[in-house]
């Protein structure tokens, strides 16, 4: 039997956001058996409670958005990637801004955070979903889809698709484990194209977007050094480890291509209610 596991104490750090470009503090905190992982916003005075849950994404444009009880956070998918490779069931998640700091536009300093907090077992069995059928969802008719197969594990396989004669075509598959998330996955930053950042700004995005925290190309190439050559397809699957958390524990083999947050957050939606519809026998 597995146990639930949270943090041995409590780890902080300080940031902007990558979008809003604010200035935020984030704390994350050990929390009870069958918490899950939930958001607090302390800069509100309820100090509302989020639940990072599939059922409470309501937007997917260049981040990922949560939703409830009146107050929302976005750009949760690296700090959701970290504490999935880390196995964290429970985790009370304190910030004083509507989104996390970016950091280093990956997910390496939370995943860091959290093996120096260190990572406790408590006293009940975790739910552990594994898949038992396909799930799938498509986009664009058909040249996009994720979709998740039984496996008896957690592994992703990726297909980036990218017009740019740069990038192309980019192909990765890793079994996720702590080792191996940490090693190859973990350090992959975000991307962008350097022709798009002044409309994403002039949207409000990416305001708190830097050479330091994101990877940058244009015709001629990139502006910033590599951490690996196909950078991209590594921190599309470090996405979807966050996503798909949504769903709670998985056990299947995800194969994507040119998959985002939209696709990813509809089928953590689709296997959280396939599977829990199976337990009930009825149809989801």
């Amino acid at each position: 039997m597995q146990r639930q596991r949270t943090l041995k104490k409590e780890i902080s750090c300080a940031g902007v956001g990558l979008h809003s470009g604010k200035e935020v503090r984030l704390t994350l905190k050990p929390a009870d058996v069958d918490s899950g992982i939930i958001f607090l916003r302390t800069d509100l005075p309820a100090r509302p409670i989020i639940h990072a849950t599939a059922a409470n994404v309501t937007a997917t444009l260049r981040a990922t958005t949560l939703a409830e009880n009146g107050a929302k956070v976005f750009t949760i998918e690296h700090l959701m990637s970290a504490l999935n490779a880390c196995n964290v069931d429970n985790c009370a998640i304190e910030l004083d801004a509507e989104e996390p700091p970016v950091l280093n536009g990956n997910s390496i300093d939370f995943f860091k955070m959290i093996q120096q907090a260190g990572v406790v077992e408590q006293d009940k069995a975790r739910e552990i979903i594994r898949v038992e059928k396909i799930y799938r969802v498509d986009g664009e008719e058909g040249k996009r889809f994720i979709m998740a197969l039984p496996y008896d594990g957690f592994r992703v396989s990726f297909v980036s698709v990218n017009p740019h004669p740069l990038i192309g075509i980019q192909y990765a598959d890793f079994e996720i484990t702590e080792e191996i998330y940490a090693k190859e996955i973990a350090p992959a930053r975000t991307i962008a194209y350097e022709k798009e950042i002044d409309a994403l700004r002039s949207m409000g995005l990416g305001l708190g977007g830097t050479l330091e925290n994101v990877i940058v190309y244009n015709d001629a190439g990139w502006l910033n050094k590599l951490n690996y050559p196909d950078e991209l397809v590594r921190h599309k699957i470090l996405d979807v480890i966050g996503d798909l958390r949504l769903a709670g524990i998985l056990r299947c083999h995800i194969v994507a291509a040119a998959s985002g947050h939209a696709l990813n957050t509809q089928l953590a939606k689709k296997i959280y209610l396939g599977t829990r519809s199976e337990e009930l026998g009825t149809n989801p």
